[in-house]
């Protein structure tokens, strides 16, 4: 079994969620790149991966309300358009990671 990737440190913005994964290993997060990105069933076809979410009906000005900690693998992001039921995983951030180091 591996071991999942823990953040040092994570910072709300309205534009943005920073993520410190190491000390020289920052990812700063677009907020709707991030909002976009969930993979919840209300936003995902469960079975076949399939986008439900219309990236239209997101604002562009989207941000991150709350961030909350989902035991030692994930965050819960309550979003400023009143979604709230995606959870991200620090395996699917680190993943996606949009710093230069990751890109």
């Amino acid at each position: 079994m591996s071991e999942y990737p823990v953040p040092r440190a994570i910072h709300r913005a309205d534009d943005a969620v920073t993520i410190t994964w190491a000390e020289d290993h920052v990812g700063v997060y677009p907020a709707r790149d991030l909002r976009l990105a969930c993979q919840c069933a209300v936003c995902q076809e469960e079975m076949t991966g399939r986008p439900l979410l219309d990236p239209g009906s997101v604002p562009a000005d989207v941000r991150p309300v709350t961030i909350t900690l989902v035991g030692g693998y994930a965050i819960r992001i309550d979003w400023s358009d009143g979604h709230r039921t995606g959870l991200y995983t620090y395996e699917f951030l680190l993943q996606r990671c949009p710093c230069e180091r990751c890109r």
